[in-house]
């Protein structure tokens, strides 16, 4: 059974994480980063941060990994200030390719049913 404090504590820093980012990160590497979800360990120590970016270079997608582990101190530093909790978890970021494999399943699917 999932704990439902966890998963509350996963979307509330998806939600603060995101407006942060858009609001009080000035990095230009940030920009255009989404936020797509928080998987939570089960003793709130680590949020698991996954992410897009607008942009489908490859090096777009190495910078915004850089701005993002650079701005990590002040992310932490605004969800201290913003949510109600004892200690706030590390930030792990990932690229989310799941939107990329959708789309490679989706292209696939197009061709195939083209040579129909």
């Amino acid at each position: 059974m999932t704990n439902h404090r966890v998963d509350r504590v996963g979307m509330e820093i998806k939600r603060e994480v995101n407006e942060i980012l858009q609001k009080k990160v000035r990095d230009p590497r940030v920009q255009g980063v989404t936020i797509t979800d928080v998987q939570m360990l089960g003793d709130l120590s680590l949020a698991k941060v996954y992410y897009t970016v607008m942009s489908d270079l490859a090096s777009e997608g190495q910078k915004a990994q850089t701005g993002l582990e650079k701005a990590t101190g002040t992310i932490k530093r605004e969800l201290g200030k913003n949510l109600t909790m004892y200690k706030i978890p590390d930030l792990q970021f990932i690229k989310d390719e799941s939107i990329a494999y959708g789309n490679k399943i989706d292209q696939m699917l197009r061709d195939l049913e083209a040579k129909k």
